[in-house]
C-alpha cells in the first residue's frame, strides 16, 4: 500500500463509471416499511414530536476538500465520502471511484490523469495531509484491487476495531457486457486494513443467503455492532439490519438478521426496516434514540436529504423530516445542467453532536467527461444541520 503526499503521477487509463451508487429513486407510492417490534415498543422522547431543523448551511469542509483536490497533485475528486475516526484520533476518509492527477485552470491535466476504484484521504488535526492508494507512485492502483478481470470494489462504511484495525464494507461489481451500464453487484465482503502500513490484511466474503449489500453503515450499541445494508431493487431501495456480538464485523458466522420481530441466523429471513433509502445512509445514536439520514429515493433523482427517528437500532424509523435540499441538482441547480445529480448523504458522527450534524453528499454527472474539464463537480459537499431542542415541533 502506498501513501502519497504530493508526488507526480504518470498517465493511466481512466475507464470511469460515474453512475456510482446514486440511488436513482422510485416513483412508487408505497408507505415506508417499519420493523414490527413484536411486543412492547421501546419509548424515547426523540420520537414524541417531529424533528425540527433550526438551520442548514454549507460547511467549510466543502472548500477544504476543493482546495486539497486543486493542490494535492494526487487526489482530484471522488465519491462515497465515508469517514472513520482511527485509534490515534486521526480520520480516514473513504472514497470509491477516484480521479487522480494535477489540476490546471479548473480542469484535470490529462497528461497526469489517473483513476482508481477506491482510495483514502487522511486527516490529522483538522488538516487533509495525504492520499492513500495501492500500487506505486508511477502506477497507482486501488487499495482493494480488482478481484477479477472486469471487476472492482467500491467502498462502503468503515469501522475501527478495538485493536486499531480499519474494517470496511466493500461491494464487488462485475461487468457483463460492453455497454455503459452493463455491470452489476455481485456480493459484499469485509476488508481489513492495517492503518500503520495501509496494507490490506484480510478480505472476508459475506457468504449469506441475501440480496442485501451489507455496507451502508456500522454502529456500535448495546454491546453489539449493528450492520446496516440496502436491498437495491432499482426502483425501490430498502434498508435492512443485522448485528454481531462485540466489535469484529468480519465474523460473518456470528451475524444475526432482524426479521421484523426478532433475530435469526438465517439471512434469508432478514426483513426491511425502511423503504426509499439510498445505497449509502447513516444510523447514529442521537439524544435518547437513533437518527437515520439518507437521500430521499422516493423521488427520481431527488435533491432532498431527509432524516427519520427511532428508539431502537432496528426501528421503527418514523417522522420523516426534510433536512435540506442539495443546490446542485438538475437544470435548475447551481450548475444549470440537467445531467448533474446528487446522492448518498449521511452523517459523520465524530464531527456531530445532539444539536449539530455534519452531513455529506456526492455530486456527479451523466456527462462522464465533464468531471475532467470541471473538477468542481465530482467532489464531496458538506452541510451543517442544526436541530432544535427535543420536544420542539415544526
Amino acid at each position: 500500500m502506498m501513501k502519497y503526499d504530493r508526488p507526480r503521477m504518470t498517465k493511466t487509463g481512466a475507464g470511469l463509471s460515474v453512475l456510482a451508487l446514486l440511488g436513482a429513486g422510485s416513483l412508487t407510492l408505497s408507505q415506508p416499511a417499519a420493523a414490527d417490534p413484536g411486543g412492547a415498543q421501546l419509548e424515547c422522547s426523540l420520537i414524541q414530536g417531529q424533528l425540527a431543523v433550526d438551520s442548514a448551511e454549507p460547511n467549510a469542509r466543502t472548500q477544504q476538500f476543493a482546495e486539497y483536490g486543486d493542490t494535492s497533485g494526487r487526489w482530484v475528486g471522488a465519491d462515497s465520502t465515508y469517514s472513520v475516526q482511527l485509534k490515534d484520533g486521526s480520520t480516514a476518509w473513504l472514497f470509491s471511484d477516484t480521479v487522480l492527477g494535477d489540476v490546471v485552470d479548473g480542469a484535470v491535466d490529462m497528461d497526469t490523469l489517473g483513476f482508481v476504484n477506491n482510495s483514502f484521504v487522511l486527516e490529522r488535526d483538522g488538516e487533509l495531509v495525504s492520499t492513500v492508494t495501492g500500487g506505486s507512485e508511477v502506477d497507482p492502483q486501488a487499495i482493494f484491487g480488482p478481484p477479477a478481470e472486469d471487476s472492482w470494489y467500491w467502498l462502503g462504511a468503515g469501522y475501527t476495531a478495538p485493536n486499531g484495525a480499519l474494517q470496511i464494507g466493500i461491494n464487488r461489481y462485475d461487468r457483463f457486457g460492453p455497454g455503459q451500464w452493463d455491470w452489476a453487484w455481485d456480493h459484499t465482503a469485509i476488508g481489513t486494513v492495517d492503518p500503520n502500513t495501509w496494507e490490506v490484511t484480510d478480505v472476508t466474503e459475506v457468504d449469506v443467503d441475501s440480496d442485501v449489500q451489507w455496507t451502508s453503515w456500522y454502529e456500535r450499541a448495546e454491546g453489539k455492532t449493528y450492520i446496516y445494508g440496502v436491498d437495491d431493487q432499482g426502483s425501490l431501495k430498502q434498508a435492512h439490519v443485522a448485528r454481531v456480538p462485540g466489535h469484529d464485523i468480519s465474523r460473518v458466522d456470528k451475524w444475526e438478521f432482524w426479521t421484523g420481530s426478532g433475530w435469526s441466523g438465517d439471512a434469508a429471513q432478514s426483513a426491511p426496516i425502511l423503504d426509499h433509502v439510498a445505497n449509502e445512509y447513516s444510523v447514529t445514536k442521537f439524544r435518547d434514540g437513533y437518527l437515520l439520514v439518507t437521500h430521499d429515493t422516493s423521488e427520481l433523482f431527488s435533491n432532498k436529504v431527509v432524516a427519520y427517528t427511532a428508539c431502537d437500532p432496528t426501528g421503527p424509523f418514523v417522522s420523516k423530516t426534510h433536512l435540506f435540499s442539495t443546490p446542485e441538482t438538475g437544470a435548475r441547480g447551481s450548475y444549470g445542467d440537467p445531467n448533474i445529480f446528487t446522492y448518498n448523504s449521511h452523517v459523520h458522527p465524530q464531527f456531530s453532536d445532539d444539536d449539530s450534524l455534519l452531513v455529506s453528499y456526492n455530486v456527479n454527472t451523466f456527462d462522464n467527461e465533464h468531471i475532467f474539464d470541471d473538477v468542481t463537480i465530482y467532489r464531496p459537499r458538506f452541510w451543517t444541520v442544526t436541530v432544535a431542542d427535543s420536544g420542539t415541533t415544526n
